[in-house]
């Protein structure tokens, strides 16, 4: 057979043409994962107390949803969820792990696990005695998410402010993240928050974090 330079160059471009093609058709036939949604009372107690086995098994499903692995680390006590004592952890809450929290050299890795319709309350990080403001950066790994920060309102963003924080919220430019895209702190100090209408895992890039520097806008926010 005579093959030559053309015919393997022809054959190449017909492959990748090929598999370009079948991953269209995947991404446009492909369905979201379907990740439990529960009544904020699903997380609480008879007594009222935040229920935080109960949060646990929600977020161990959404993994399981969207195929994360679920590694030794996340079934220690390194592996959080908090409602930030506002009993509303259905909308105010999240779930996450400090992979590496690096004071000396000043850097910082977090996966942010937010269920359906979670948000993290508004926030800032000021300089301490011991820290610069903290940095960050987000990149969504699963789902998507509205990350806002501080500036001009983006039009309609009242819409989608959480009922808990309409009256409170300061940053209100909002920005849609993708699975790969990645959003970044306006500056120093700025006022931001995130917010997931279907489930999201984010990874979070960032200098040191010092929690004595958390500042929440919230007045009912403990944490």
């Amino acid at each position: 057979m005579d093959i030559t330079r053309r015919h393997i160059l022809t054959g190449f471009a017909a492959a990748a043409a090929g598999i370009l093609l079948k991953g269209n058709v995947m991404a446009d036939t492909s369905k979201s994962p379907v990740i439990p949604r529960y009544p904020n009372e699903h997380y609480y107690k008879s007594d009222g107390t935040f229920d935080v086995e109960a949060a646990k098994a929600a977020y161990f499903e959404m993994f399981e949803a969207f195929h994360y692995p679920i590694v030794d680390r996340l079934r220690t006590d390194e592996f959080w969820a908090v409602d930030f004592g506002m009993g509303n952890f259905a909308e105010v809450g999240m779930g996450g792990i400090f992979w590496v929290n690096n004071k000396e050299h000043d850097y910082f890795g977090h996966d942010i696990y937010l269920l359906p319709g979670q948000m993290i309350p508004e926030h800032r990080h000021v300089r301490t005695e011991d820290a610069a403001p903290k940095m960050e950066g987000w990149q969504p790994r699963h789902g998507w998410c509205y990350i806002y920060g501080e500036g001009d309102p983006t039009p309609g963003v009242e819409a989608r402010i959480p009922a808990s924080h309409r009256g409170c919220a300061k940053a209100r430019v909002e920005k849609k993240l993708l699975p790969g895209e990645v959003g970044m702190l306006g500056g120093p100090e700025q006022w931001h928050w995130m917010y997931a209408p279907e489930g999201a895992i984010v990874t979070e890039y960032a200098t040191y974090h010092d929690g004595t520097g958390l500042r929440f806008s919230h007045p009912d926010v403990k944490f």
